[in-house]
């Protein structure tokens, strides 16, 4: 028989001639691989699901007009070809949902609001978390935030005359049109001149307001256009002050057709890579365009993502001294009980070097078996647990499993260092004259 054949049957034979060690050493290892590799696996899913779940409250990403204005003093917003240029550019970083938003100061009973022309259907996909009674705007149907139904006494299905001034707006370009880079959704309206009534009133303009010491009549009109109420939303928000409108309906309203004057998106990016995406945006000044991060969104996902991660590698680290400190114990005992066997072979020539060897073969082989089971039942409790919370399948990341499997490999050679140190020093004359 061959020296490597002599090895591999010495190996076997001291494996099977300790089943209960041999299982116990088993046993730390998959306890450790298991419990490692589910954390890992539900530390890589869970921030996806997670930042997938936070693009339900609304967009992380908002584009306007680099400038308000163009040279006539008009607004001119973000026409429909830099809107679809911008778009092809987010999504070429990563699946996105977006809407765009055009604000227009209009009148209601001669008060000053915030009118929005949207496209009912992206801006519904794009808030999951708004709170609709009632429908959402169409032809000739608008959608009133609940500050404003409140004010008017407004229900679903009640009449709601809108008038629109052109000069209301020539002044309040920038208020009206988010100069403060936001949108509607979760900063939405915080950037569309509203000052909290959501009526942007700074547009109308001191001159309109007054002519020879009496309020002008022109303020006083409550001529407009009639509308019915499809529905009330109520967020909590900025957005409880602004009337949404189908942008077609905007557009017949104001009698001019033009861009708008925020995109909000909502892209599954965060940390570096949003910013990266921003920097890019902002880079191509061509574009006349700025992009900036809705930070209340982006920073409380980062947060929870690296409170998360934190939170793996302490248990991780803990999970491998208990997986050291049991494989490192089975491997000690098994030496203390072949101590006799030890000593014989080296009374009989065999080296340190050999007997070392052979522990740990015998400790990788242990490592090999639990790591293989514990990932498996490992890869299960991450299954069982994703599906509970997040009711989605894992699928299962081989090189992720691969790496447990050497992991464990190595925590139990590493385990087994100590006592096969002591192995090796074992001097046969001690041990022999003991027998």
């Amino acid at each position: 028989m061959t020296n490597t054949g002599m090895f591999f049957r010495m190996l076997l034979s001291a494996v099977f001639r300790r089943r209960s060690r041999a299982a116990m050493a088993v046993v730390a290892s998959l306890v450790g691989a298991a419990t490692l590799f589910c954390l890992a696996m539900v530390c890589i899913a869970v921030p996806q699901q997670m930042n997938q779940e936070m693009r339900a409250y609304g967009a992380n990403l908002i584009v306007t007009p680099a400038a308000s204005t163009d040279g006539s003093g008009d607004k001119s917003g973000i026409g429909d070809d830099m809107v679809e240029h911008t778009t092809e550019m987010v999504t070429a970083k990563g699946a996105a949902k977006y809407a765009t938003y055009r604000y227009e100061n209009v009148r209601v009973n001669a008060a000053p609001y915030v009118m929005a022309g949207v496209d009912a259907a992206k801006v519904e996909d794009l808030n999951h978390h708004w709170n609709v009674e009632g429908d959402w705007p169409s032809a000739g149907k608008v959608l009133v935030g609940r500050d404003v139904a409140d004010a008017m006494n407004l229900k679903v299905g009640s009449g709601i005359t809108i008038g629109y001034r052109a000069s209301d707006n020539a002044a309040a370009g920038s208020d009206a049109s988010g100069s403060d880079g936001s949108g509607s959704g979760n900063s939405g309206s915080d950037a569309s001149g509203s000052d909290g009534s959501g009526s942007g009133n700074s547009g109308s303009g001191n001159s309109q307001q007054m002519q020879d010491g009496r309020v002008s009549s022109d303020i006083m009109d409550t001529s407009g256009t009639e509308f019915r109420v499809a529905g009330i939303v109520d967020t909590g928000g900025s957005e409880d002050s602004i009337i949404y409108a189908d942008a077609d309906d905007v557009a017949k309203l104001t009698g001019s057709t033009r861009g708008a004057d925020v995109i909000e998106y909502s892209v599954d990016l965060s940390g570096d890579d949003l910013t990266a995406l921003v920097q890019s945006i902002n880079d191509m000044t061509s574009m006349h365009v700025k992009a900036q991060q809705v930070t209340k969104i982006t920073s409380s996902d980062t947060r929870i993502i690296t409170m998360l991660q934190t939170l793996f590698w302490i248990v991780s680290l803990v999970v491998l001294v208990l997986t050291l400190v049991g494989v490192g114990t089975t491997i000690s005992s098994i030496v203390s009980q072949r101590r006799n066997e030890i000593g014989l072979r080296k009374a009989l020539g065999a080296s340190s070097r050999s007997i070392g060897v052979e522990f740990y073969a015998e400790s990788a082989v242990y490592g090999l078996v639990g790591g293989l089971l514990g990932t498996g039942v490992g890869y299960g409790f991450a299954l069982a647990l994703t599906t509970a919370v997040f009711q989605r399948s894992l699928g299962f990341n081989w090189w992720l499993g691969i790496a447990s499997v050497v992991l464990s490999v190595l925590v139990a050679v590493i385990a087994s260092v100590p006592p096969v140190h002591r192995a090796t020093r074992i001097d046969p004359a001690i041990v022999l004259r003991e027998e």
